[in-house]
């Protein structure tokens, strides 16, 4: 793969850090055609949209990937503050970006978003015209998360109102009110794991802490006040306004989040298509990304010409 150039831009005045990749020398020649890639939550751009542009690249697309507003090396405060309108801004202010640079064709730009990125990409794709294809990656909406959980039919809700108890204090600490507790997403080392953890939640730790995809700069913490950002959020509600551009949604057998993607294809209109990978979780979906690569260079390939 290409050394990434660091770059920067701006989103509602915040200076996000990217890394924009342009295609491997010798590779296919895709004239100009671009693609944002979007981290999932309490992720940075070093982990699984670094393996996903490593493909693209190498099949000739050029990539931006980025840290969203008050995450990584981006600005914005307060820090791991979750905002999804944010991070879909921060998508479209990632295309403008891509629109900026001569080595690009305004024509010619995709998204493809990586878990809660899964859903802010096409939230985004909805309204954003110049976004021509969308793809995503185990994909989740985290509103719908807020209010259901994991599970299609199950609710969420006693546990989001308590979140938004807390939601609310945690924004009163700012006029001098009582300091909320930081929200750790998952257990610090694997071995600090309960025995009770949700497969789907032991199968995240297992990526994020471990030396499978550690970083520091991946805090693995979210502001209470993120909550009440994100409980009524819906990112597939609007799907069918994407079409008759195309949508993409790859998923795994294994992924406890595989229904977010049927759902987000079920609302969406043609031209569309749910792609399952045999064996994989949600989480590998992140970094054995060979066949789901293949797929996007395809889908890419067929969609930005």
């Amino acid at each position: 793969m290409s050394s990434p150039q660091n770059v920067t831009f701006l989103s509602r005045n915040y200076k996000l850090a990217g890394h924009f990749y342009p295609p491997v020398a010798g590779s296919t020649d895709r004239s100009g055609a671009a693609i944002v890639i979007a981290h999932p939550w309490t992720s940075i751009k070093e982990q699984s949209p670094a393996n996903y542009a490593h493909v693209l690249t190498q099949a000739g697309f050029t990539c931006l990937t980025y840290d969203a507003a008050y995450q990584g090396e981006s600005e914005g405060e307060p820090r791991d503050l979750e905002d999804p309108y944010q991070r879909v801004e921060d998508i479209k202010c990632a295309v403008t970006y891509l629109i900026s640079r001569k080595d690009v064709d305004s024509e010619k730009i995709g998204v493809l978003g990586i878990c809660a990125s899964g859903g802010y990409a096409p939230f985004a794709a909805q309204t954003d015209l110049r976004i021509k294809a969308c793809a995503a990656s185990a994909a989740v909406c985290v509103g719908t998360m807020a209010r259901r959980g994991l599970e299609k039919d199950s609710s969420n809700m006693d546990v989001l109102k308590m979140q938004l108890e807390a939601a609310g204090k945690d924004r009163n600490s700012d006029v001098g009110g009582e300091k909320v507790p930081i929200v750790p997403m998952l257990p610090e080392k694997p071995e600090d794991a309960p025995a009770d953890l949700p497969e789907p939640f032991r199968d995240l730790m297992n990526y994020y802490r471990t030396p499978r995809a550690f970083h520091p700069r991946a805090t693995n913490t979210s502001l209470p006040r993120g909550w009440d950002l994100m409980g009524n959020f819906d990112a597939f509600a609007h799907n069918d306004m994407i079409s008759p551009r195309p949508l993409l949604m790859i998923t795994g057998t294994k992924a406890a989040t595989k229904w977010y993607s049927e759902d987000g294809v079920e609302k969406a209109k043609e031209p569309k298509e749910l792609y399952v990978i045999d064996g994989l979780t949600h989480a590998d979906l992140y970094d054995k990304v060979d066949e789901a690569g293949a797929k996007c260079v395809e889908f890419f390939g067929k969609s930005l010409v």
